[in-house]
């Protein structure tokens, strides 16, 4: 549907080097997208202990990629590879084919609903029955919910991580942030995750009420939540579906129901 979104202007939270397909794909249906990056991706505090943590990964039964960031540096701090007879996890289409690019496998266990750690232990395979007594290698950046490993652990699994990246602040001019909110060039504000936010509050805090009252876009509901509960008041859409073609479609939905 070209210029379907013609004029909406979308600000882009997510990583720089993140953020061109977005970009483009807003352009190509007539939408304005504004970048401003609230998180960077960087090399772990200690390299060397996910480096130990990934040479192990033999000894794992299975190998779960929260990212697809943690796809990415996993490998290249892991520059034999991996396996071929390890199975595979992936929390999210996006962690799959960034899997599939850089490895050429599919994940084997993947979530055909949600995309979040909740859809994911759902899936049979990962129920006691079958968990109990595996070791599972998580691999993920610094932080994080522990929703996944702790829910696993309580199944009977030994869970260990492989923290291979972390999320910093970057350096941003405020004003690429603040000068579009005082004059009202931001129609909806497009965030990936609750850090984010905290970083989005951060940078627009001398404009906080202007801010607090723009909507917000979102992939699940715990971000929502969280933006309430830090005194965002305007319109909070959540996506259905992952990914940008999840975010284009939730944009649309709004649009034309405006």
């Amino acid at each position: 549907m070209p210029n379907d979104l013609a004029g909406l202007r979308v600000l882009i939270t997510r990583p720089s080097h993140q953020s061109a397909d977005l970009q483009h794909q807003l352009e190509q249906v007539g939408a304005r997208p504004l970048l401003f990056p609230l998180l960077a991706i960087d090399q772990p505090a200690d390299p060397t202990t996910a480096q130990q943590a990934l040479s192990r990964v033999q000894e794992s039964d299975l190998l779960i990629f929260i990212s697809p960031n943690a796809v990415h540096h996993a490998l290249a701090l892991s520059p034999e590879g991996l396996p071929n007879n390890l199975t595979l996890a992936c929390v999210g289409r996006g962690t799959a084919r960034a899997l599939e690019q850089q490895t050429g496998r599919a994940p084997d266990l993947m979530p055909q609903q949600g995309h979040d750690s909740e859809a994911l232990l759902a899936l049979p395979a990962l129920q006691e029955a079958q968990i109990r007594g595996k070791k599972v290698l998580i691999v993920r950046g610094e932080g994080g919910r522990e929703k996944l490993a702790t829910s696993l652990r309580a199944r009977g699994a030994q869970v260990e991580y492989a923290e291979v990246y972390r999320r910093v602040t970057p350096a941003n001019d405020p004003e690429t942030l603040l000068g579009p909110l005082r004059r009202g060039e931001i129609d909806i504000i497009s965030l990936s995750s609750s850090e984010a936010l905290a970083n989005l509050l951060e940078f627009g805090q001398s404009e906080q009420e202007t801010l607090q009252h723009t909507p917000l876009v979102v992939f699940h509901q715990r971000i929502a939540d969280a933006a309430r509960q830090r005194g965002f008041t305007g319109p909070i859409l959540v996506c259905e579906q992952p990914g940008d073609q999840g975010l284009l479609e939730t944009l649309r939905h709004w649009r034309h129901a405006e």
